[in-house]
């Protein structure tokens, strides 16, 4: 697995850590039943404090995309059969939001920012 760290970014450490998993996730590199390394592992790979990674752990479990088994890691969920839930819906739309304002406010019309999205959609999913 590959993951780069970017410390100079205005993005916290951990958020970027669990951008990238999630990125994985969506690019099926890691799919349903796979294993993540151990926080102390993961930690030592990237040189980074533990807490750090365990915190994004944490956010992915919060968000539904791991479930963290005590004593054996954590694990990726089988997201192929899960529909999103109306809080996971309210919780992307409160997060999206401020983007779309911000694209908005720089000028962008409302046909640019879909042309974007829907390139960032097909980078994701390899099209």
């Amino acid at each position: 697995m590959f993951i780069k760290i970017e410390p100079g970014l205005d993005l916290p450490i951990y958020s970027q850590l669990v951008n990238q998993l999630v990125d994985a996730v969506a690019r099926k590199k890691l799919t349903g039943g796979d294993t993540l390394p151990s926080v102390r592992s993961l930690a030592a790979d990237l040189g980074m404090n533990m807490h750090t990674v365990n915190k994004a752990y944490h956010e992915l479990e919060k968000k539904g995309i791991i479930r963290i088994v005590p004593k054996s890691g954590a694990i990726i969920n089988d997201l192929t059969q899960l529909e999103i839930s109306e809080i996971q819906l309210e919780r992307i739309s409160l997060e999206i939001r401020p983007l779309l304002t911000e694209a908005i406010v720089l000028g962008m019309e409302p046909a640019d920012i879909i042309n974007l999205t829907s390139a960032i959609i097909s980078d994701i999913k390899g099209g």
